[in-house]
């Protein structure tokens, strides 16, 4: 089996609703259609400031995504990365689609020069923290949300 990870196109807007509507639906979440049609044009926008995406191919499709942003940071000079959201399509799970969206990810980080690339999820989710725990370094900080 052949992975292959590329940015996301305009031309993969199907696959990648299939694909964030898997991720979404494994949180348990929903959101408008206007949320989807806003963050594809975000993402293939390619504007500096906005999210950007890649998606996993095994033998030709799609069968992962992922979604990060670049952004300042008060403890460094340089920008950090935010991986926001890491999906494989459950069939393909411990195929390494997940490890190669992140070292993706990683790649272009160290590339625009960021400080680091990091992420959340969460903490009942013991099957992707099995990865995230080889490959990262766990942080002490809680995440917190307060609705406006």
């Amino acid at each position: 089996m052949s992975v292959e990870i590329r940015p996301l196109a305009k031309s993969d807007e199907a696959e990648w609703r299939r694909l964030w509507t898997g991720y979404l639906t494994f949180y348990e979440t929903t959101v408008p259609e206007e949320v989807y049609r806003t963050t594809f044009e975000r993402l293939t926008s390619g504007n500096d400031h906005e999210y950007r995406g890649f998606i996993a191919e095994l033998d030709g499709k799609p069968v992962g995504l992922t979604h990060y942003l670049f952004h300042r940071h008060c403890w460094s000079i340089e920008n950090v990365c935010y991986l926001q959201d890491l999906f494989a399509d459950p069939e393909v799970r411990g195929k390494g689609i997940g490890r190669a969206l992140i070292e993706a990810v990683h790649t272009q980080a160290t590339k625009a020069g960021a400080h680091s690339v990091y992420w959340t999820t969460n903490q009942n989710n013991a099957t992707a923290r099995q990865l995230y725990d080889r490959i990262a370094k766990v942080t002490p900080f809680i995440k917190y949300v307060k609705t406006v």
